[in-house]
């Protein structure tokens, strides 16, 4: 982004050095922004000021931006599968076994290392030349999500996302028969007590909720269509597992502790969105993988 340069007006004279840089230029956050001012790249009249500055008529507010840095990992050649791509973002149908965003505890390359090979028209997030995850699946999850390109995409679509008006639908294989066609699931998910790596469901937690559809039934498991309300770490796995079906292959929270070379039975099949810069609604859709399909076309013998 380039260095700016504005006189404060009438209008927002009085008013906190970090609140006025807010509105002005909406692409900043105000962590981001105070950042900026503790590392003296923003200064008033000159001066460095505090965050809390009160502002006053014709002062003149510098904002210098850092060159940008690129993200500490080494890009990694990928075969990945983008479903859709412009300038703006791009949607990806992740395989399972692939982890979205590196930890410290992450040894294998991730889809980040992947996209900083792939995307050639980048921009810096945060003063960072990184890919904009918007939403995360877990790495024995597969199929969509959308990613940005540049730090307004990035905030439109988390804007969207916390507004519950990005729509993700899934497709999960889950242990028994569930007697009922089409279900809601309303439970607040939290961190378990104990297992900390874990969310449960807990009166501690935070709002929850899961549609459920079923689509076949087979002697000992059920395959059901499941849409997100609510965005929570591992929200299906562990919702599934609180009503007793958990997905199968799911070595986390599934009663029977069988893990599979795949991970859960567990499929973000359709993702809907309006784009952040043309607002036109679009739809994307990604089949169940082979593995997937091969299973429940052995469950259909099983009859």
């Amino acid at each position: 982004m380039d260095n700016q340069q504005f006189k404060v007006t009438e209008e927002a004279a009085l008013n906190r050095l970090d609140k006025v840089i807010t509105d002005k230029i909406t692409t900043l956050t105000r962590t981001r922004i105070k950042t900026l001012i503790d590392e003296g790249y923003i200064t008033v009249n000159q001066t460095v000021q505090k965050p809390s500055y009160k502002v006053k008529l014709n002062d003149t507010v510098s904002i210098q931006f850092p060159e940008v840095k690129p993200l500490e990992l080494t890009p990694v050649k990928m075969n990945l599968d983008v479903v859709y791509e412009d300038t703006d973002l791009l949607v990806i149908n992740k395989p399972t076994g692939l982890i979205v965003h590196p930890t410290e505890t992450t040894k294998e390359p991730t889809l980040v290392h992947g996209l900083l090979y792939y995307i050639q028209d980048l921009q810096a997030i945060n003063g960072t030349l990184r890919p904009g995850i918007v939403h995360r699946i877990d790495k024995d999850t597969s199929g969509l999500l959308v990613v940005a390109k540049n730090k307004t995409t990035l905030l439109a679509l988390q804007k969207a996302l916390k507004k519950h008006e990005i729509s993700r639908e899934y497709i999960a294989l889950v242990e028994g028969v569930i007697a009922h066609n089409k279900g809601k699931i309303d439970a607040p998910i939290g961190r378990h007590d104990k297992q900390r790596k874990n969310m449960t469901v807990t009166e501690k937690g935070r709002d929850s909720i899961t549609y459920f559809e079923v689509l076949e039934r087979y002697p000992d498991n059920t395959l059901i269509h499941c849409r997100l309300e609510t965005g929570r770490t591992h929200q299906i796995r562990v919702h599934l597992q609180y009503i007793q079906h958990p997905i199968v292959g799911d070595p986390k929270y599934g009663f029977r502790k069988t893990s599979t070379e795949y991970g859960q039975y567990l499929h973000a099949k359709t993702l809907t969105f309006d784009h952040p810069t043309t607002q036109k609604s679009m739809t994307f859709e990604a089949p169940i993988p082979d593995y997937f399909e091969a299973k429940i076309k052995q469950l259909k013998t099983e009859y």
